[in-house]
């Protein structure tokens, strides 16, 4: 199963989360070959805590849900682009994106 896709020495593949409304990037997360099957069993996103090294299920304790409509893979095989309907934020910091801060010049 998923004979198409790299994974790294580790296991991992990275994903881009992205609104399927309006294509605003949500977060990068990390799965492995057993979150991404709970991902496509559930129709709900599962990733792989490297900090934790363990599954998670995406809103499990803040109730922030992300309902896969689309999944996609890039040209090498090595990254994931998954398209979801996001309930509340996607962020633990409460922010609907993790992307919420711009990279500065600071010199």
């Amino acid at each position: 199963m998923f004979t198409q896709l790299k994974f790294d020495d580790r296991g991992l593949i990275p994903v881009i989360v992205q609104d399927v409304t309006n294509n605003e990037v949500l977060m990068m997360a990390y799965m492995n070959k057993e979150s991404l099957k709970k991902t496509f069993t559930t129709g709900k996103n599962h990733f792989w805590s490297r900090s934790r090294k363990c599954l998670w299920f995406k809103g499990e304790t803040s109730g922030h849900v992300q309902t896969v409509k689309e999944m996609y893979y890039d040209c090498d095989g090595d990254t994931l682009l998954v398209k979801v309907e996001q309930k509340g934020a996607a962020c633990h910091t409460g922010n609907r994106s993790c992307f919420y801060r711009k990279l500065e010049d600071e010199s």
